[in-house]
């Protein structure tokens, strides 16, 4: 395995993008994995960066025990340029 590369990136085939050096002009996404309170830090998350002025979009997945729908994932590829996905527990 490269240095850097996930083994969930390696077995898919892919490698992890690049950071970008800013998050200036970029559209930011926030999904929400349903995890129990995920939803309380990222309202928080979502008040701050559209306070300072950042364009943000919300997802949420339908369920925790699944990974997020094709379609979901496809909307999400369209429309933003980063993406935060929340965790809880």
């Amino acid at each position: 395995m490269q240095e850097g590369q996930h083994a969930r990136d390696r077995l898919a085939g892919r490698q992890r993008l690049a950071r970008p050096a800013s998050l200036e002009g970029l559209t930011i996404g926030i999904m929400d994995i349903a995890k129990s309170r995920g939803d309380v830090f990222l309202d928080r998350l979502d008040e701050q960066l559209s306070e300072r002025g950042y364009k943000v979009r919300r997802y949420a997945k339908p369920t925790n025990t699944r990974v997020a729908p094709l379609a979901l994932r496809q909307q999400i590829s369209a429309e933003v340029d980063v993406l935060i996905e929340g965790l809880s527990d």
